[in-house]
């Protein structure tokens, strides 16, 4: 049997969890780091190797690698500015065993601005061709958005341009502050300017400097739910289909909206009960035993504002709004791993400091 086994070759133990991805690549490093000090064959040598497993742990798991002193191989995780994916990269790399020559960094790091210089479908962005202005906004004084100013900007090529100005920011600010700081950036030529412009290399001062004072002014406040008063709405799609809400119309009135900046939506879809879009009894019933679950994962007293749900088109959207992101993403996957089969689980995330997303709800 044994000599069958040699023959056959051994099936790899699927990788289902941070340990099981370390124990794999302990038994490869010191080939891996070979190939990044060489820098020979590094694609089949070590990125085909190695992607596989990470997408074995979470989908949506990139990397950078290469030599950052002549005896250290650095191995950069990255979810590319997917907001959902921090929290597993965290993780994976907070797992890591020391491995001498091996450092592992959890996304993209900030670098010297005179470092930075990015080469994008022929485009050139570097810190003497881009410079910025903040848009300030009476109603909504603690929303950052920006104005990124791009001396070679072209109309025809807007996403090209867009989309290599996210790279240099992701470089410059580090990965971290480019997704989590902004609230809203625009790219713009010189032609279109109506501002002051600003040095695109204090741009990180700037950022700290509003996250300072946003952390400083909501720092600590949370909302208690248990007594606030609930709203029903009924509607008409255009099809004849149902839409029914529950919302939380106090909550919509709270005037420290910002201090849970993330919108979390996870939506429920379930099979045509031939009732219009909505759900048969049993079928609300299970839906509601998950909602529940959902609320203990998420209590408002850690930072977790239940808004309501809306269910229309064979469709339970919940809505919440968070301190955090990292939870209600790891609380999502979860969910999707357990009730797979019996219901398709989606979720968005996403910052909307003064909760745009639900006006239509509000009151007067």
């Amino acid at each position: 049997m044994s000599f069958l086994k040699n023959i056959l070759g051994r099936k790899e133990v699927k990788i289902e969890s941070c340990s099981d991805f370390w124990n794999w690549f302990l038994k490869q490093e010191k080939e891996f780091f070979k190939i990044i000090q060489n820098g020979e064959n590094i694609h089949k040598g070590f990125f085909d190797k190695l992607a596989p497993k990470l997408e074995e742990i979470h989908s949506g798991i990139y990397f950078l690698t290469g030599m950052s002193d002549d005896q250290t191989a650095e191995l950069i995780l990255t979810p590319d500015g997917a907001l959902r994916n921090i929290y597993v990269i965290e993780e994976l790399v907070e797992t890591a065993p020391k491995i001498n020559g091996w450092k592992f960094t959890a996304l993209k790091p900030a670098c010297d601005i005179k470092d930075v210089g990015i080469k994008y479908e022929n485009f050139e962005f570097n810190k003497d061709n881009l410079k910025f202005y903040p848009n300030l906004h009476k109603s909504y004084p603690d929303e950052i958005d920006l104005t990124i100013v791009y001396d070679d900007y072209s109309e025809e090529k807007k996403a090209a341009v867009t989309n290599g100005v996210h790279i240099f920011l992701d470089n410059y600010l580090g990965e971290m502050h480019s997704v989590t700081l902004i609230d809203n950036l625009k790219v713009i030529g010189n032609s279109e300017v109506s501002e002051e412009l600003i040095p695109i290399e204090k741009l990180s001062g700037y950022l700290i400097w509003r996250e300072k004072e946003f952390v400083e002014k909501y720092e600590g406040i949370r909302h208690n739910t248990e007594n606030d008063g609930y709203t029903n709405f009924e509607g008409k799609r255009k099809d004849g289909g149902i839409v029914l809400a529950l919302i939380n119309t106090t909550l919509l009135k709270w005037d420290k909206k910002a201090s849970h900046p993330w919108v979390f939506i996870l939506a429920l879809e379930f099979e045509d009960c031939d009732n219009g879009g909505l759900p048969d009894g049993a079928t609300n019933n299970r839906l509601e035993e998950i909602e529940e679950e959902i609320i203990n994962y998420l209590p408002d007293f850690e930072g977790y504002l239940n808004i309501g749900r809306e269910t229309a088109n064979n469709k339970r959207e919940l809505f919440f709004a968070c301190k955090d992101f990292r939870n209600p993403s790891k609380t999502a996957d979860e969910l999707i791993k357990k009730y797979n089969g019996d219901f398709k689980i989606s979720y968005e995330l996403y910052k909307d400091k003064y909760w745009q997303s639900f006006k239509h709800f509000e009151q007067d």
